[in-house]
Protein backbone atom coordinates (compact mmCIF):
# COMPACT_ATOMS: atom_id res chain seq x y z
CA UNK A 1 0.00 0.00 0.00
CA UNK A 2 0.64 3.67 -0.37
CA UNK A 3 2.06 4.59 3.06
CA UNK A 4 1.63 8.12 2.12
CA UNK A 5 -1.40 8.15 1.35
CA UNK A 6 -3.41 5.26 3.20
CA UNK A 7 -4.91 6.63 6.32
CA UNK A 8 -4.85 4.62 9.87
CA UNK A 9 -7.92 3.17 9.69
CA UNK A 10 -7.70 1.44 5.89
CA UNK A 11 -4.21 0.12 6.57
CA UNK A 12 -5.57 -1.53 9.69
CA UNK A 13 -8.17 -3.58 7.51
CA UNK A 14 -5.27 -4.39 4.87
CA UNK A 15 -2.19 -5.33 7.24
CA UNK A 16 -0.61 -8.81 6.87
CA UNK A 17 -1.73 -9.63 10.20
CA UNK A 18 -5.22 -8.65 9.92
CA UNK A 19 -5.43 -11.13 6.48
CA UNK A 20 -3.90 -14.01 8.49
CA UNK A 21 -6.41 -13.73 11.53
CA UNK A 22 -9.34 -13.50 8.77
CA UNK A 23 -7.55 -16.64 6.84
CA UNK A 24 -8.06 -18.65 10.51
CA UNK A 25 -11.56 -17.33 11.27
CA UNK A 26 -12.37 -18.66 7.82
CA UNK A 27 -10.98 -22.04 8.52
CA UNK A 28 -12.29 -21.96 12.15
CA UNK A 29 -15.65 -21.27 10.31
CA UNK A 30 -15.30 -24.22 7.97
CA UNK A 31 -14.20 -26.66 10.82
CA UNK A 32 -17.23 -25.85 12.65
CA UNK A 33 -19.29 -26.64 9.96
CA UNK A 34 -17.77 -29.89 9.18
CA UNK A 35 -18.14 -31.52 12.84
CA UNK A 36 -21.99 -30.20 12.61
CA UNK A 37 -21.57 -32.51 9.61
CA UNK A 38 -20.05 -35.34 11.06
CA UNK A 39 -17.13 -35.16 8.60
CA UNK A 40 -14.49 -33.46 11.29
CA UNK A 41 -13.95 -35.00 14.72
CA UNK A 42 -15.32 -32.38 17.60
CA UNK A 43 -12.45 -32.99 19.73
CA UNK A 44 -10.47 -31.79 16.41
CA UNK A 45 -12.11 -28.29 16.90
CA UNK A 46 -11.22 -27.72 19.89
CA UNK A 47 -7.62 -27.67 19.33
CA UNK A 48 -8.08 -25.95 15.65
CA UNK A 49 -10.34 -23.12 17.51
CA UNK A 50 -7.22 -22.62 19.94
CA UNK A 51 -4.55 -22.66 18.08
CA UNK A 52 -2.86 -19.03 17.67
CA UNK A 53 -2.82 -16.61 14.51
CA UNK A 54 0.89 -17.32 13.33
CA UNK A 55 3.46 -14.75 12.84
CA UNK A 56 4.13 -12.92 9.47
CA UNK A 57 7.52 -13.73 9.82
CA UNK A 58 7.01 -17.16 10.36
CA UNK A 59 4.93 -17.85 7.49
CA UNK A 60 7.67 -15.59 5.26
CA UNK A 61 10.21 -18.03 6.20
CA UNK A 62 7.96 -21.08 5.22
CA UNK A 63 6.93 -19.61 2.19
CA UNK A 64 10.30 -18.68 1.01
CA UNK A 65 11.00 -22.74 0.86
CA UNK A 66 7.35 -23.84 -0.75
CA UNK A 67 6.94 -20.55 -2.90
CA UNK A 68 3.15 -21.05 -1.82
CA UNK A 69 1.59 -18.73 0.57
CA UNK A 70 -1.56 -20.68 1.40
CA UNK A 71 0.71 -24.18 2.08
CA UNK A 72 3.27 -22.12 4.47
CA UNK A 73 0.37 -20.24 6.12
CA UNK A 74 -1.59 -23.68 6.43
CA UNK A 75 2.11 -25.36 7.92
CA UNK A 76 2.40 -22.17 10.40
CA UNK A 77 -1.07 -22.39 11.77
CA UNK A 78 -0.76 -26.04 12.45
CA UNK A 79 2.34 -26.18 14.17
CA UNK A 80 0.96 -25.93 17.39
CA UNK A 81 -2.04 -28.47 17.13
CA UNK A 82 -1.79 -32.10 17.93
CA UNK A 83 -1.04 -33.54 14.66
CA UNK A 84 -4.40 -35.77 14.77
CA UNK A 85 -6.63 -32.54 15.02
CA UNK A 86 -4.12 -30.92 12.62
CA UNK A 87 -4.82 -33.29 9.86
CA UNK A 88 -8.33 -32.15 9.46
CA UNK A 89 -7.60 -28.23 8.80
CA UNK A 90 -8.87 -27.41 5.59
CA UNK A 91 -10.27 -30.44 4.90
CA UNK A 92 -12.12 -30.45 1.40
CA UNK A 93 -11.26 -26.73 0.65
CA UNK A 94 -9.15 -25.47 -2.09
CA UNK A 95 -6.57 -22.41 -1.62
CA UNK A 96 -8.78 -20.19 -2.92
CA UNK A 97 -11.99 -20.94 -1.16
CA UNK A 98 -9.50 -19.31 1.83
CA UNK A 99 -8.37 -16.39 0.07
CA UNK A 100 -11.64 -15.15 -1.64
CA UNK A 101 -13.78 -15.78 0.74
CA UNK A 102 -11.42 -13.95 3.41
CA UNK A 103 -10.80 -11.18 0.73
CA UNK A 104 -14.56 -10.74 0.45
CA UNK A 105 -14.94 -9.84 4.31
CA UNK A 106 -11.76 -7.35 3.79
CA UNK A 107 -13.49 -5.72 0.81
CA UNK A 108 -16.61 -4.94 2.62
CA UNK A 109 -14.84 -3.75 5.65
CA UNK A 110 -12.97 -1.09 2.75
CA UNK A 111 -16.09 -0.41 1.40
CA UNK A 112 -17.50 0.99 4.44
CA UNK A 113 -14.57 3.12 5.34
CA UNK A 114 -15.05 4.53 1.69
CA UNK A 115 -18.48 5.00 1.92
CA UNK A 116 -18.32 6.57 5.41
CA UNK A 117 -16.10 9.40 4.06
CA UNK A 118 -17.94 9.93 1.38
CA UNK A 119 -21.32 10.39 3.13
CA UNK A 120 -19.41 12.98 5.62
CA UNK A 121 -18.05 14.83 2.44
CA UNK A 122 -22.02 14.74 1.10
CA UNK A 123 -22.30 16.35 4.39
CA UNK A 124 -20.19 18.80 4.15
CA UNK A 125 -21.41 19.79 0.59
CA UNK A 126 -25.03 20.13 1.37
CA UNK A 127 -24.12 22.44 4.71
CA UNK A 128 -21.31 24.74 2.90
CA UNK A 129 -23.62 24.79 -0.29
CA UNK A 130 -27.10 26.19 2.54
CA UNK A 131 -23.98 28.35 3.37
CA UNK A 132 -23.03 30.48 0.63
CA UNK A 133 -26.94 29.35 -1.35
CA UNK A 134 -27.24 33.69 -1.87
CA UNK A 135 -22.95 34.38 -2.44
CA UNK A 136 -23.54 35.25 -6.00
CA UNK A 137 -20.55 34.96 -8.33
CA UNK A 138 -20.37 34.33 -12.08
CA UNK A 139 -20.68 31.02 -13.54
CA UNK A 140 -18.25 29.97 -16.35
CA UNK A 141 -18.20 28.10 -19.53
CA UNK A 142 -15.16 27.13 -21.44
CA UNK A 143 -13.48 29.41 -18.84
CA UNK A 144 -15.02 32.68 -19.91
CA UNK A 145 -17.64 33.96 -18.06
CA UNK A 146 -20.78 33.19 -18.29
CA UNK A 147 -23.65 34.48 -16.33
CA UNK A 148 -24.58 34.69 -12.61
CA UNK A 149 -24.88 31.94 -10.37
CA UNK A 150 -23.80 31.10 -6.74
CA UNK A 151 -21.45 29.66 -4.78
CA UNK A 152 -24.08 27.64 -3.16
CA UNK A 153 -24.82 26.08 -6.55
CA UNK A 154 -21.98 25.05 -7.33
CA UNK A 155 -20.95 23.02 -4.45
CA UNK A 156 -24.85 21.72 -4.72
CA UNK A 157 -23.58 20.27 -8.43
CA UNK A 158 -20.72 18.21 -6.23
CA UNK A 159 -22.87 16.88 -3.68
CA UNK A 160 -25.57 15.32 -5.92
CA UNK A 161 -22.53 13.61 -7.95
CA UNK A 162 -21.17 12.19 -4.78
CA UNK A 163 -24.71 11.69 -3.76
CA UNK A 164 -24.86 9.01 -7.25
CA UNK A 165 -21.26 7.37 -6.34
CA UNK A 166 -22.47 6.41 -2.81
CA UNK A 167 -25.25 4.15 -5.01
CA UNK A 168 -22.37 2.99 -7.16
CA UNK A 169 -20.11 2.08 -4.18
CA UNK A 170 -22.97 0.20 -2.20
CA UNK A 171 -23.71 -2.11 -5.25
CA UNK A 172 -20.30 -2.85 -5.60
CA UNK A 173 -19.64 -3.51 -1.92
CA UNK A 174 -22.61 -5.93 -2.15
CA UNK A 175 -21.30 -7.39 -5.57
CA UNK A 176 -17.45 -7.74 -3.79
CA UNK A 177 -18.87 -9.20 0.07
CA UNK A 178 -19.25 -12.91 -1.40
CA UNK A 179 -17.69 -16.31 -1.06
CA UNK A 180 -17.06 -19.43 -2.08
CA UNK A 181 -16.07 -22.56 -0.07
CA UNK A 182 -16.69 -25.10 -3.32
CA UNK A 183 -13.21 -26.78 -3.50
CA UNK A 184 -10.72 -27.47 -6.48
CA UNK A 185 -13.20 -26.22 -9.17
CA UNK A 186 -15.87 -25.03 -7.52
CA UNK A 187 -17.82 -28.34 -7.65
CA UNK A 188 -18.45 -29.35 -3.95
CA UNK A 189 -16.56 -32.65 -5.01
CA UNK A 190 -14.92 -33.12 -1.48
CA UNK A 191 -17.02 -30.05 0.71
CA UNK A 192 -20.49 -29.70 1.68
CA UNK A 193 -22.50 -26.43 0.21
CA UNK A 194 -23.56 -26.66 3.93
CA UNK A 195 -20.12 -25.57 5.07
CA UNK A 196 -20.19 -22.77 2.10
CA UNK A 197 -23.41 -21.35 3.38
CA UNK A 198 -22.68 -21.75 7.15
CA UNK A 199 -19.20 -19.54 6.83
CA UNK A 200 -20.42 -17.06 4.45
CA UNK A 201 -23.79 -16.83 6.91
CA UNK A 202 -21.26 -16.17 9.72
CA UNK A 203 -18.99 -13.72 7.72
CA UNK A 204 -22.06 -11.92 6.38
CA UNK A 205 -21.02 -12.35 3.05
CA UNK A 206 -23.10 -13.96 -0.03
CA UNK A 207 -22.15 -16.90 -2.24
CA UNK A 208 -20.60 -16.81 -5.93
CA UNK A 209 -24.39 -18.85 -7.28
CA UNK A 210 -21.57 -20.71 -9.74
CA UNK A 211 -17.64 -20.88 -8.55
CA UNK A 212 -15.35 -22.08 -10.38
CA UNK A 213 -12.11 -22.16 -8.36
CA UNK A 214 -12.32 -18.47 -7.48
CA UNK A 215 -15.14 -15.70 -7.07
CA UNK A 216 -15.70 -14.10 -10.35
CA UNK A 217 -13.44 -10.98 -10.86
CA UNK A 218 -16.37 -8.78 -12.54
CA UNK A 219 -16.86 -8.44 -9.19
CA UNK A 220 -13.51 -6.35 -8.03
CA UNK A 221 -13.76 -4.78 -11.48
CA UNK A 222 -17.06 -3.09 -10.71
CA UNK A 223 -15.73 -1.77 -7.31
CA UNK A 224 -12.82 -0.57 -8.97
CA UNK A 225 -14.71 1.26 -11.32
CA UNK A 226 -16.75 2.75 -8.62
CA UNK A 227 -13.90 3.65 -7.15
CA UNK A 228 -12.96 5.28 -10.10
CA UNK A 229 -15.92 7.25 -10.60
CA UNK A 230 -16.10 8.48 -7.03
CA UNK A 231 -12.26 9.66 -7.33
CA UNK A 232 -13.39 11.28 -10.82
CA UNK A 233 -16.08 13.39 -8.95
CA UNK A 234 -13.93 14.54 -6.17
CA UNK A 235 -11.18 15.57 -8.78
CA UNK A 236 -14.27 17.70 -10.36
CA UNK A 237 -14.77 19.21 -6.93
CA UNK A 238 -11.48 20.25 -6.46
CA UNK A 239 -10.55 20.94 -9.97
CA UNK A 240 -13.18 23.86 -9.52
CA UNK A 241 -11.37 24.68 -5.99
CA UNK A 242 -8.10 24.59 -8.14
CA UNK A 243 -9.50 27.11 -10.66
CA UNK A 244 -10.98 29.57 -8.48
CA UNK A 245 -7.84 29.62 -6.84
CA UNK A 246 -5.78 31.14 -9.64
CA UNK A 247 -4.57 34.70 -8.88
CA UNK A 248 -6.98 36.19 -11.49
CA UNK A 249 -9.75 34.75 -9.78
CA UNK A 250 -9.00 34.34 -6.48
CA UNK A 251 -12.59 33.24 -4.99
CA UNK A 252 -11.49 30.78 -2.44
CA UNK A 253 -8.35 29.52 -0.56
CA UNK A 254 -7.84 26.14 0.23
CA UNK A 255 -6.87 25.75 4.34
CA UNK A 256 -3.02 25.97 5.01
CA UNK A 257 -1.06 25.59 8.08
CA UNK A 258 0.76 28.59 10.24
CA UNK A 259 3.99 26.72 9.06
CA UNK A 260 3.09 26.50 5.61
CA UNK A 261 5.60 26.76 3.13
CA UNK A 262 4.40 26.57 -0.78
CA UNK A 263 7.46 27.45 -2.76
CA UNK A 264 11.50 26.83 -1.84
CA UNK A 265 12.40 29.26 -4.19
CA UNK A 266 9.54 32.14 -3.95
CA UNK A 267 8.19 32.51 -0.12
CA UNK A 268 4.91 34.40 -1.72
CA UNK A 269 3.20 31.30 -3.04
CA UNK A 270 0.40 30.18 -1.46
CA UNK A 271 -0.46 26.97 -4.01
CA UNK A 272 -3.58 24.90 -4.14
CA UNK A 273 -1.26 22.14 -3.27
CA UNK A 274 -4.53 19.72 -1.42
CA UNK A 275 -6.63 20.08 -4.36
CA UNK A 276 -3.93 19.60 -6.88
CA UNK A 277 -3.25 16.27 -5.02
CA UNK A 278 -7.29 14.92 -4.77
CA UNK A 279 -6.96 15.57 -8.83
CA UNK A 280 -3.74 13.39 -8.90
CA UNK A 281 -4.96 10.80 -6.75
CA UNK A 282 -7.74 10.50 -9.34
CA UNK A 283 -5.30 8.94 -12.16
CA UNK A 284 -4.33 6.12 -9.64
CA UNK A 285 -7.89 5.01 -9.20
CA UNK A 286 -8.83 5.40 -13.03
CA UNK A 287 -5.50 3.61 -14.18
CA UNK A 288 -6.09 0.51 -11.35
CA UNK A 289 -9.46 0.14 -12.60
CA UNK A 290 -8.18 -0.76 -15.84
CA UNK A 291 -5.89 -3.26 -14.34
CA UNK A 292 -9.07 -4.95 -12.64
CA UNK A 293 -10.69 -5.09 -16.23
CA UNK A 294 -8.38 -6.98 -17.20
CA UNK A 295 -8.09 -9.53 -14.39
CA UNK A 296 -11.77 -9.99 -15.42
CA UNK A 297 -10.99 -13.17 -17.68
CA UNK A 298 -8.82 -15.91 -16.73
CA UNK A 299 -8.17 -19.15 -18.34
CA UNK A 300 -10.99 -21.56 -18.47
CA UNK A 301 -11.89 -22.50 -14.61
CA UNK A 302 -8.80 -20.15 -12.98
CA UNK A 303 -5.09 -19.09 -13.79
CA UNK A 304 -2.92 -17.06 -11.46
CA UNK A 305 -2.71 -14.43 -13.69
CA UNK A 306 -4.80 -12.07 -11.53
CA UNK A 307 -3.30 -12.61 -8.12
CA UNK A 308 -0.57 -10.60 -8.19
CA UNK A 309 -2.67 -7.77 -9.67
CA UNK A 310 -4.96 -7.82 -7.27
CA UNK A 311 -2.34 -7.57 -4.39
CA UNK A 312 -1.20 -4.03 -5.63
CA UNK A 313 -4.69 -2.64 -6.82
CA UNK A 314 -7.69 -3.75 -4.36
CA UNK A 315 -6.02 -2.10 -1.43
CA UNK A 316 -4.19 0.60 -3.38
CA UNK A 317 -7.43 1.67 -4.49
CA UNK A 318 -9.59 1.54 -1.33
CA UNK A 319 -6.61 3.27 0.18
CA UNK A 320 -6.67 5.88 -2.78
CA UNK A 321 -10.45 6.94 -2.26
CA UNK A 322 -10.29 7.05 0.80
CA UNK A 323 -7.72 9.41 1.21
CA UNK A 324 -9.43 11.06 -1.61
CA UNK A 325 -12.49 11.57 0.14
CA UNK A 326 -10.75 12.55 4.13
CA UNK A 327 -8.80 15.04 2.34
CA UNK A 328 -11.40 16.50 -0.18
CA UNK A 329 -13.55 16.83 3.73
CA UNK A 330 -10.63 18.53 5.49
CA UNK A 331 -10.42 20.80 2.22
CA UNK A 332 -13.73 21.69 2.24
CA UNK A 333 -14.38 22.21 6.30
CA UNK A 334 -11.66 25.27 6.07
CA UNK A 335 -11.71 26.34 2.94
CA UNK A 336 -12.39 30.20 2.75
CA UNK A 337 -14.40 32.17 0.42
CA UNK A 338 -13.71 35.30 -0.72
CA UNK A 339 -17.56 36.45 -1.29
CA UNK A 340 -16.24 40.31 -2.37
CA UNK A 341 -13.82 39.30 -4.69
CA UNK A 342 -16.34 36.94 -6.07
CA UNK A 343 -18.96 40.54 -6.43
CA UNK A 344 -16.27 42.06 -8.05
CA UNK A 345 -14.98 39.41 -10.49
CA UNK A 346 -18.60 39.56 -11.00
CA UNK A 347 -18.51 42.97 -12.61
CA UNK A 348 -15.28 42.56 -14.15
CA UNK A 349 -16.73 42.90 -17.97
CA UNK A 350 -18.63 45.24 -17.10
CA UNK A 351 -22.05 44.08 -17.74
CA UNK A 352 -21.71 41.42 -20.56
CA UNK A 353 -22.62 38.61 -18.22
CA UNK A 354 -26.15 40.51 -18.72
CA UNK A 355 -26.19 39.90 -22.45
CA UNK A 356 -28.67 37.38 -22.28
CA UNK A 357 -31.11 39.14 -20.08
CA UNK A 358 -31.05 42.43 -22.84
CA UNK A 359 -31.28 40.11 -25.51
CA UNK A 360 -34.31 38.48 -24.23
CA UNK A 361 -35.39 41.61 -22.87
CA UNK A 362 -35.15 43.68 -26.71
CA UNK A 363 -37.25 40.74 -27.69
CA UNK A 364 -39.93 40.73 -25.29
CA UNK A 365 -39.79 44.34 -26.50
CA UNK A 366 -41.07 43.77 -29.89
CA UNK A 367 -37.14 43.24 -31.23
CA UNK A 368 -37.43 40.69 -33.95
CA UNK A 369 -34.68 37.77 -32.50
CA UNK A 370 -32.13 37.66 -35.28
CA UNK A 371 -31.35 41.63 -34.85
CA UNK A 372 -31.95 41.81 -31.35
CA UNK A 373 -28.76 38.76 -30.88
CA UNK A 374 -26.88 40.82 -33.62
CA UNK A 375 -27.52 43.80 -31.59
CA UNK A 376 -26.68 42.33 -28.03
CA UNK A 377 -23.64 40.73 -29.93
CA UNK A 378 -22.15 43.91 -31.81
CA UNK A 379 -22.66 46.24 -28.59
CA UNK A 380 -21.10 43.22 -26.38
CA UNK A 381 -18.29 42.91 -28.67
CA UNK A 382 -17.25 46.78 -28.55
CA UNK A 383 -17.57 46.73 -24.82
CA UNK A 384 -14.62 43.92 -24.76
CA UNK A 385 -12.24 45.83 -27.22
CA UNK A 386 -13.17 49.11 -25.96
CA UNK A 387 -13.17 48.84 -22.13
CA UNK A 388 -16.35 50.24 -22.04
CA UNK A 389 -19.70 48.96 -20.35
CA UNK A 390 -22.26 47.03 -21.75
CA UNK A 391 -25.16 49.54 -21.21
CA UNK A 392 -23.20 52.42 -22.91
CA UNK A 393 -21.89 50.15 -26.25
CA UNK A 394 -26.24 49.14 -26.39
CA UNK A 395 -26.74 53.50 -25.30
CA UNK A 396 -24.05 54.42 -28.47
CA UNK A 397 -26.77 52.24 -30.77
CA UNK A 398 -29.95 53.89 -29.43
CA UNK A 399 -30.71 51.20 -27.10
CA UNK A 400 -31.22 52.71 -23.15
CA UNK A 401 -31.32 49.37 -21.36
CA UNK A 402 -33.29 49.00 -18.26
CA UNK A 403 -31.29 49.34 -14.90
CA UNK A 404 -33.24 46.16 -14.01
CA UNK A 405 -31.75 44.51 -17.02
CA UNK A 406 -28.45 44.33 -15.10
CA UNK A 407 -29.31 42.83 -11.78
CA UNK A 408 -28.20 39.57 -10.62
CA UNK A 409 -30.81 38.74 -9.46
CA UNK A 410 -32.76 38.45 -12.32
CA UNK A 411 -31.10 35.33 -13.07
CA UNK A 412 -31.95 33.50 -10.12
CA UNK A 413 -35.40 33.68 -9.49
CA UNK A 414 -36.02 29.84 -9.25
CA UNK A 415 -33.23 28.96 -7.23
CA UNK A 416 -35.63 27.93 -4.68
CA UNK A 417 -36.55 25.18 -6.70
CA UNK A 418 -33.18 24.15 -7.31
CA UNK A 419 -32.86 24.76 -3.15
CA UNK A 420 -35.75 22.29 -2.56
CA UNK A 421 -33.84 19.48 -4.52
CA UNK A 422 -30.97 20.20 -2.16
CA UNK A 423 -33.25 20.31 0.94
CA UNK A 424 -34.36 16.46 -0.04
CA UNK A 425 -30.67 15.45 -0.15
CA UNK A 426 -30.36 17.17 2.52
CA UNK A 427 -33.26 15.02 4.51
CA UNK A 428 -31.97 11.93 2.96
CA UNK A 429 -28.43 12.23 3.86
CA UNK A 430 -29.89 12.53 7.80
CA UNK A 431 -31.51 9.33 7.36
CA UNK A 432 -28.51 7.07 6.50
CA UNK A 433 -26.16 8.65 8.63
CA UNK A 434 -29.07 8.32 11.70
CA UNK A 435 -29.55 4.42 10.40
Amino acid sequence: MIERYTRPEMAAVWSEETKYATWVRVEVLASTAQVSLGVVPEAALADIGRAPVPSVARIRGLEAERDHEILAFLAAWTETMPAESARWVHHGMTSYDLVDTAQGVLLARSVDLVLDAAHTLIGLLIDRALEHWDTVCVARTHGVHAEPTTFGHKLAVHAHALHRCTGRLAAARRAVAVGTLSGAVGTYAHISPQVETYVCGELGLGIEPVPTQVVARDRHAELLGALAITGAVVEQFALEMRLLQRTEVGEVEEPRSGAYQGSSAMPHKRNPTTSERLCGLARILRANAGAAYENIALWHERDLAHSSVERVVLPDSLAVAHYQLVSASELLAGLTVDDERMARNLQATRGLVHSSEVFLGLTADGTDRESAYRLVQSAADEAHTSGSSLAEALSARGVEAPEAWFDPRRFLGNRDHLKSRLDTLKKEHHRHVDM
